[in-house]
């Protein structure tokens, strides 16, 4: 078990914000956990990292950075279920092309989405229509308070939009070092949500494959999100948010072209982007911080800005949309 000391998490994290690990250790074991907890190390103050694609380092961390690393897909069918397996470590995109690969439906609409296994249960990750909670079947993780493993079924995990009960009550708890999800041999495709059908259309595909579709919705995040290996972000950065339909109406009567999605027990999503843009922030630089000019969703480091600056930036956003729009809005991103 090598511990190491005084690590930079800049290549780290991929906003590619400066930050000092006090300690760091790789998992690629599980029995390297159980050492751990044996030796105390779960009693101090503690990281886990994944693919560090959902954080924004403030300052240094005066403690242990925990990354998850180990790898690993398996499945296997039955009936007309493919129950596919992968270790907490894996790149998310990754296994979603694994799934392309042997023709499992489910995935494709969440392809490109940056991070890892792991991560993808803590905050329910989605895009364009499809929510993780949907194809979730357990993950099986490990306990820092009592040094137990444990396997979370779809209900305990407690879904909701962009949350699990890892985000809340057991928020910096467990290391999730594996997740299985229950993917349909006979799932049909999700092509209704944003601009995938027009792009399907564009291309002259009239009968699209989950592999048209996991690359159509590539080519349209590649389009609207930065590449994080070129320019520091952390994708979406504020969640959409939910509002009484009694306040969507009331905002449509004065802005007709709020763009919204309609959830079920009388409310509705609002585009985030939408109400960042129209507030005037959509391609403004503030030092070496700048929201992206093609999806207001995304704040990006320009190359020198410190997590601190991102932050200060996205509390200036935030106080913007709630001045317009009665609307507060929630950050994606975990701070640290």
């Amino acid at each position: 078990m090598d511990v190491l000391s005084n690590i930079s998490l800049k290549n780290l994290n991929t906003f590619g914000v400066p930050s000092i690990a006090k300690n760091f250790i790789e998992i690629r074991e599980e029995k390297i956990l159980t050492n751990l907890y044996r030796k105390g190390y779960f009693q101090q103050k503690f990281l886990i990292l994944g693919g560090g694609s959902n954080m924004l380092f403030t300052k240094d961390f005066d403690g242990t950075v925990i990354k998850v690393a180990n790898t690993g897909i398996q499945h296997f069918i039955e009936g007309s279920h493919i129950f596919v397996t992968a270790a907490g470590g894996e790149v998310w995109n990754d296994l979603v092309w694994y799934c392309i690969e042997h023709n499992f439906p489910g995935l494709e609409n969440m392809a490109l989405i940056p991070g890892t296994v792991g991560a993808s249960p803590v905050q329910n990750i989605g895009a364009y229509g499809t929510e993780l909670m949907h194809v979730f079947y357990s993950c099986r993780a490990f306990d820092t308070r009592t040094g137990e493993f444990k396997t979370f079924t779809n209900k305990e995990c407690a879904f909701t939009y962009r949350d699990s009960i890892f985000k809340s009550k057991y928020k910096g708890r467990f290391i999730i070092l594996s997740v299985t999800y229950r993917l349909h041999l006979h799932a049909k495709l999700n092509t209704s949500y944003g601009a995938i059908e027009s792009e399907l259309k564009q291309r002259g595909i009239t009968a699209p494959t989950i592999k048209d579709v996991a690359e159509v919705v590539s080519h349209i995040r590649v389009e609207k999100l930065p590449d994080p290996s070129t320019i520091g972000n952390a994708g979406s950065f504020f969640k959409n948010p939910i509002i009484p339909n009694q306040q969507l109406n009331d905002l449509l009567l004065r802005h007709p072209t709020l763009v919204f999605y309609p959830v079920g027990n009388n409310e509705s999503k609002v585009a985030a982007g939408w109400l960042i843009e129209q507030a005037g922030w959509k391609g403004k630089e503030i030092g070496e911080v700048a929201v992206w000019k093609n999806q207001a969703l995304v704040l990006t480091n320009k190359g020198e800005a410190t997590g601190q600056a991102i932050f200060d930036v996205s509390t200036r956003i935030i106080e913007s949309v709630f001045q317009e729009f009665g609307i507060k809005l929630e950050r994606e991103v975990n701070i640290f």
